[in-house]
């Protein structure tokens, strides 16, 4: 192994002590982190792929993922200070390419659109995204396609990537959108829960549907009201105009 694996394993380790208020020390990371074990897993089964050996590649990424339940594809690109933090389910496609001090979260998908669809015409084409540096990808994000996360950017907890996304933002939801700017990124929560308020467009289009519908229910109640109250008025008088004309029709009789 090379010098420059060994400081890869060193910036990984380095990466999970400091983003994880959970790390005691570097052993606990070592022995008890699942989403380092993959990363290591990775390093070596990447090792393996440069040098042309890629059953064994292959082979070496299999037995990690079935002990941490984390799939890194031998084959992607991945710098220094990469961070998994719980990870289980989280998957990166075979051309994925992860810049330097990122962080994921569980149950992400660095994937391709349509994997099974003409698959023969896929093989030996950038097919997965490009994450830059300094990217925090929130758990259940799924970034699909050959598109690119600039710096610096955030993505949502189970937000649907399939555009490119800017440097400096944050974009959340199915599809993705951006939601803050570059002044709001200290606030980021990669589990969907922030102090301050997002304002989802179609949260806000379902709630003024529902408020337009209880003020027309409101307004239809009163209308039943008014229009029951003339139908007795009209019924009443009826009831006069009836009484009268037998009150008339007995004077003729006499």
């Amino acid at each position: 192994m090379s010098k420059n694996f060994f400081s890869l394993i060193k910036s990984d380790l380095s990466a999970a002590k400091c983003r994880d208020p959970a790390a005691r020390n570097i052993f606990d990371i070592i022995f008890s982190y699942s989403g380092f074990h993959a990363i290591v897993g990775y390093r070596v089964s990447h090792f393996f792929w440069k040098i042309k050996l890629k059953f064994i590649a292959r082979f070496i990424s299999n037995i990690f993922r079935i002990i941490t339940s984390i799939e890194i594809h031998p084959a992607a690109i991945i710098g220094d200070g990469f961070f998994i933090d719980h990870g289980v389910g989280l998957v990166i496609g075979e051309t994925s390419e992860i810049g330097s001090n990122v962080t994921m979260y569980q149950q992400v998908t660095l994937g391709g659109i349509s994997p099974s669809v003409n698959s023969h015409r896929q093989k030996n084409i950038k097919r997965h995204p490009t994450i830059l540096d300094n990217v925090v990808v929130g758990s259940g994000a799924q970034i699909l396609g050959p598109i690119k996360v600039g710096k610096n950017s955030r993505i949502g907890s189970n937000a649907v990537v399939l555009n490119d996304v800017p440097d400096n933002q944050t974009y959340i939801g199915i599809p993705a959108r951006k939601v803050r700017n570059k002044k709001e990124l200290d606030t980021f929560n990669p589990y969907g829960i922030t102090e301050g308020r997002i304002d989802d467009p179609n949260k806000t289009s379902i709630l003024g549907i529902v408020n337009e519908y209880n003020e027309l229910s409101f307004k239809l109640k009163r209308l039943e009201k008014e229009i029951h109250k003339i139908k007795g008025k009209h019924k009443l008088g009826h009831g006069f105009v009836e009484i009268e004309n037998k009150i008339q029709r007995e004077k003729q009789k006499k």
